[in-house]
């Protein structure tokens, strides 16, 4: 493991730990403060698909954020993994049931249909202030987002996260994807192109 990897690793563990000391009560608040800001900052969703992500361990509940983005048009997705490498986005729709996908994760199940995102909300691990972030180490999202740009779409990058998890700065590597913005309890940071 290489240094950027090896410090990686200590800020994931590090923010994770301090995520998972925000009490269940706290956590609530501040998931519902997150999707105030959220509603109000990412604006014409009409029409357009947001991928977001059903909450495993201590991260951010964003069902209210994503049920008020879907009252306004806008269609729903989360991720689901097929395999070592790769994840989609299912459409979730009210009522559809959901199935353990691995990973303590649950999803839409095959018959739902498959989306490209145009805005995707990104769960992670720790965030910098340039916009530079830490997932759970899996790639999953990096390579999602690859693929995404190779069939020529670029969806807006928001992360989402407690302010508990920033830190001063994160290692970058080549293969890492800078984000647009990240969504806390304290509002949207946006660091390049406007998003909405």
């Amino acid at each position: 493991m290489g240094e950027a990897a090896t410090l990686k690793a200590e800020l994931r563990a590090g923010r994770l730990t301090a995520r998972d000391t925000i009490s269940v009560t706290e956590r609530i608040e501040k998931s519902l403060q997150l999707a105030h800001h959220g509603a109000a900052a990412i604006e014409a969703v009409s029409g357009r698909t947001v991928s977001g992500f059903l909450p495993i361990r201590s991260e951010v509940d964003l069902r209210p954020l994503l049920a008020g983005l879907r009252s306004r048009g806008a269609r729903i997705c989360v991720p689901v993994i097929l395999d070592k490498e790769r994840i989609v986005f299912r459409e979730l729709v009210p009522g559809a049931p959901l199935v353990d996908c691995g990973f303590g994760t649950s999803a839409p199940g095959p018959e739902a249909q498959v989306l490209d995102p145009d805005i995707m909300l990104i769960p992670l691990a720790a965030f910098d202030r340039n916009g530079h972030r830490i997932g759970y180490g899996g790639g999953y999202y990096d390579r999602a987002i690859a693929r995404l740009h190779q069939r020529g779409l670029s969806p807006n990058l928001i992360g989402i996260a407690f302010d508990c998890q920033e830190v001063a700065s994160v290692p970058a590597e080549p293969h890492d994807v800078q984000l647009q913005a990240v969504l806390t309890e304290s509002g949207l940071r946006i660091f390049k192109k406007q998003i909405g």
